[in-house]
């Protein structure tokens, strides 16, 4: 075990925790929903510098990582060739070595899928996907197997870090509901189910399905009205300029014989 993290370990009996350490955050790079032998980043970050960071799952300190010490408040834990096990919630701290031991309060829990376990479900739209800007678009995740226990749906967008929405199925499907589009939610979504508690097994995720949002006509109308003042202003600028010049040369003209006289 590295010698910081037993550090750490000694002193979860006395140790505390500081309401003056700002809260880390926690993320995951590339995203919280993983496939199966894949790599995946946990980044914690916090305001406060020269500290050491411990990486928990659920309770437990990770041994199988070592604890980081970051001089600009940033420490990266690498989860290498993802296994269903290493499914669960993670949480991370930083804290000041020697005695006492005081740590910040853990991140917010980030919960970490790794998917394959049960077969992919469905994920369909109301017109294809295609939508203008302002509407409501429906996407329904629907599973087809009879996996015992509560479960959650996740819905996912390709590129994002982690799901778009999470929640809890009406039966064996949820509609998730993506209110006022923009053109910036047109992408690729998937949708995945899991057990809601521990070992948190996780479904493929289903087929991806095109989302396309295009601007209202009145959007696109005021767009092109806009390029065509700023083109119109530029032209403007443009004659001034080109007359300026051709009055200073003409004057420079004018003046030259006297000049030779």
């Amino acid at each position: 075990m590295d010698g910081s993290l037993a550090g750490l370990c000694a002193g979860q009996g006395s140790r505390t925790a500081d309401d003056s350490f700002p809260k880390p955050s926690l993320r995951a790079w590339p995203s919280s929903v993983m496939p199966p032998k894949s790599n995946v980043t946990l980044q914690c970050q916090t305001s406060t510098k020269n500290v050491n960071f411990a990486l928990r799952k659920g309770k437990h300190v990770l041994e199988s990582v070592q604890s980081q010490y970051s001089s600009v408040g940033l420490a990266e834990f690498r989860l290498t060739d993802l296994k269903s096990s290493n499914a669960g919630e993670y949480t991370c701290e930083y804290y000041r070595q020697g005695l006492p031991y005081i740590s910040s309060q853990p991140s917010d829990v980030l919960l970490l899928l790794v998917t394959g376990d049960f077969p992919k479900p469905s994920l369909q739209a109301h017109r294809r996907g295609e939508a203008t800007a302002g509407d409501t678009v429906t996407l329904q995740c629907q599973r087809t197997d009879n996996v015992f226990g509560p479960v959650m749906f996740a819905l996912l967008k390709a590129g994002a870090a982690g799901p778009i929405q999470v929640q809890t199925p009406a039966g064996k499907e949820t509609d998730f509901s993506l209110r006022n589009v923009t053109v910036g939610d047109t992408g690729n979504y998937s949708c995945v189910y899991f057990l809601m508690k521990a070992p948190f097994w996780a479904s493929h995720p289903s087929d991806r399905l095109a989302v396309q949002v295009t601007a209202t006509p009145g959007a696109m109308s005021e767009d092109y009205t806009m390029g065509n003042l700023i083109r119109l202003g530029l032209a403007v600028i443009t004659v001034v300029i080109m007359g300026a010049l051709v009055v200073e040369a003409w004057c420079s003209q004018k003046e030259s014989p006297r000049g030779s006289a």
